[in-house]
Formats: C-alpha cells, structure tokens, sequence
C-alpha cells in the first residue's frame, strides 16, 4: 500500500495482517532501523506491546517483559525488535531478512507506531489500508463467483453427455428431468453421501439447495467430478460403478485439497476473516 507517495509492505501470517515499521519510520528518517529502536525504548511503548502480547499471546514471557518495563525510559536502555522477540516469544512483532526484509509489526501495533511518527501520516496508512481491504474483499467475492460459474459450466457439459449417451428418444419432459436429477444424485452421493431430496429433510429451514451450501473445498472437488462424471458416461459405464468410482476419486481430492495452503487462505477469506497471501508463498 502507499501513504503520501510512500510504498509500504504488508504481509498476512495467519489470519492477522503485519504491516512493515521499517517502511512506516522511512517518513521520518533515512535509519528507519534506529526510529524502531528508539520507539521501543520508551516506557509507554513497552507498556502498550507487553499489554497486546497478553491479550493475544498464550505464550508470551510476563517475567522477562517485567524487566523490559522495569528498564525501559533509562538512558542506557536500549532494545531491538529480534531481542524483544527472542526473549519474550512476542508475536506482535516480526524480524524478516532478506531483499523484502524488515521489522512487520500486526496492524494494531503499527498503528501505534504510525501516531508516535505523525498522527497525519498515520491517517493516510489508514486511508490506504482500507482501501487495500476492500480491494481484495472484491476480489475474493470474484474468485467465489467465479468458482461457482465454473461449476454450472461443467455441470452443462455433464447433462449434454447424459442427454446424449444416457437418455431415449422421445422421452417426456418429466421423464428427461427424472433422469437429470438421478444423474445429479450420483455427484451428491459421491461428494456429500446424501441425495438432493435427504438433505432437504435434513434441513427443512435452509435456503437454497445443498451445493450453495458446500464449502470451497467441496465446490473444487465437485468441478472435478461433474467432468470426470460426463467421461465416465461416455465410456457407458453404469451408475454404480461410477459412483463407487467418483466417491474414492472425491476422497482422494479432498484429502489433497485440505493440505493445502492456497485453498485454506481462500477459505479463510470466504469464511470472512480477512487475510492476503503469505509474501510469495507458493
């Protein structure tokens, strides 16, 4: 993000945004490293980072930030971020190295530090950081659609190979609908183990039908099966072989799907806790 012409980094660990003190204390000095480390010895600095660790940090070292406070403001003070972090296994702040490198401190802390280096310029962070949020909050919700569009996509596909290989001449209507939702039933028994109708009785109150229910990961998989479903049928392989086929291929793709990184900030971010990419991360 940018705040008045200023580029500064941000990266996601977790679900929690951190946002680049080094980058921050660039508007004040051409040392960002030396503005963070006399930002971090005062008093009222450690107070405020001992007080977040303990709100948010299970494991956070209360006797040795004791002696941090104890000697925080005396003229011989002096504390880095790797030494604050080493020794009290603080989370709130973080020491990356390399070309991208520099200290990240979470959103509230940065905000922090963004006042002691002008309360203007941290208006401007603010402003460029919201922005940044809804940017991506758009295009998650694009990615989301699109994912579904996929699926009606593939799910066309998979009819026109059982309208083509599947279904007699001359059917009614209702007969040519009958056999669509039989067809149907076999991805959701794959997937879900349950048909159309079950889940309906299973959710009398719910809106929609159970596949605007699915999570993502069961939306990737279902693309997946609607394609190989439409292949299967050409090779004119009966329903319950197919279905005992699908069902350990949807086994197989969730397991694969669950371990992985991409797919779980996706469904984090859907879920509706904000989140961005890990710094080039796969």
């Amino acid at each position: 993000m940018q705040a008045k012409g200023l580029e500064i980094a941000v990266h996601t660990k977790g679900q929690a945004d951190y946002i680049s003190l080094t980058d921050i204390a660039k508007y004040k000095s051409e040392f960002p490293a030396d503005v963070v480390k006399n930002w971090m010895r005062s008093r009222e600095t450690i107070e405020f980072l001992g007080l977040w660790e303990q709100l948010n940090n299970p494991d956070f070292k209360l006797v040795e930030f004791d002696q941090f406070k104890m000697a925080a403001g005396r003229n011989a003070f002096v504390l880095n971020p790797q030494k604050w972090i080493a020794t009290t296994q603080a989370i709130g702040i973080q020491s990356k190295s390399g070309r991208y490198g520099g200290t990240f401190a979470h959103v509230d802390i940065a905000m922090e530090f963004a006042s002691w280096i002008s309360p203007e310029f941290k208006l401007y962070i603010i402003k460029d950081y919201q922005r940044l949020k809804t940017d991506e909050g758009h295009r998650l919700a694009l990615e989301w659609n699109a994912k579904r569009e996929l699926s009606k996509v593939n799910y066309r596909i998979h009819t026109d190979a059982i309208k083509e290989y599947l279904l007699p001449q001359h059917l009614t209507p209702q007969q040519i609908n009958i056999t669509y939702a039989s067809e149907a039933d076999i991805l959701n028994m794959a997937l879900f183990g349950m048909t159309a109708k079950q889940w309906r009785t299973q959710h009398p109150d719910a809106t929609g039908n159970m596949r605007d229910h699915a999570d993502i990961y069961q939306l990737i998989v279902l693309v997946n099966l609607e394609s190989m479903n439409a292949e299967l049928i050409k090779q004119g392989l009966p329903q319950n072989e197919r279905l005992a086929y699908l069902n350990n291929m949807a086994i197989e793709q969730m397991r694969s799907l669950i371990n992985s990184a991409a797919v779980q900030r996706l469904n984090a971010a859907i879920s509706g806790r904000p989140t961005l990419p890990e710094a080039q991360k796969d």
